[in-house]
């Protein structure tokens, strides 16, 4: 059985937590193997405000916001749910950020270790037109779970395109199930050298 991978999304108030942006909503997805096992979604309220563009993207207004529960008892749950499996974001700069930040503000460690299926698709998917999650989905044929931009909507959506990709893997160089470790050395490579790392790894 392939060990336990956290899939995560957030929504936000803005891009960067050094800028003061913080989490409106986190939502996690743990995947054994092509399977989701269970999940994790939450609103919280931090206290910070939403601005108007982000409510209209989202969908997640301040009143929505404000009867959540507190952010620091969101991510303490979520740290318990994640435990310490390895995690996976779509565009996994952003979500780490967040990750580390909010679990920081909860008075928790972070040291979970990223991998990012925007830069898997790039390699395993070269010639895709776009590898924003919508795009990328669309494209592979992937079902839509759900409101874009909504935190478990775009989870389940990054853990059904991990999934895709691992099988992928297994089918073009006759792998066992990639796990999480390989996916990190694989988000490294540069294209042109992963036919040389995978064919190593078979």
């Amino acid at each position: 059985m392939p060990s336990p991978i956290a899939v995560i999304d957030f929504e936000t108030t803005g891009m960067m937590p050094s800028q003061g942006a913080r989490a409106t909503e986190v939502a996690i997805v743990l995947m054994e193997g092509e399977r989701i096992v269970d999940r994790f979604d939450s609103l919280m309220r931090t206290g910070v405000w939403i601005p108007p563009f982000i409510t209209e993207l989202t969908g997640i207004t301040n009143a929505m916001v404000a009867a959540a529960p507190p952010a620091t008892e969101v991510m303490r749950a979520a740290a318990r749910f994640v435990g310490d499996a390895p995690m996976v974001a779509h565009n996994a700069s952003f979500d780490s950020k967040f990750w580390q930040a909010e679990l920081a503000h909860a008075g928790l460690a972070a040291p979970h270790p990223f991998a990012c299926t925007v830069l898997l698709s790039r390699r395993i998917y070269p010639d895709a037109p776009s590898h924003s999650l919508g795009r990328i989905t669309d494209h592979l044929g992937l079902p839509r779970t759900g409101r874009a931009h909504r935190a478990l909507a775009d989870a389940e959506m990054a853990a059904a395109l991990l999934a895709r990709m691992q099988r992928e893997l297994c089918q073009r160089y006759g792998l066992d199930w990639p796990d999480h470790a390989l996916l990190m050395r694989l988000q490294r490579t540069a294209r042109r050298s992963m036919d040389r790392l995978l064919g190593q790894t078979a």
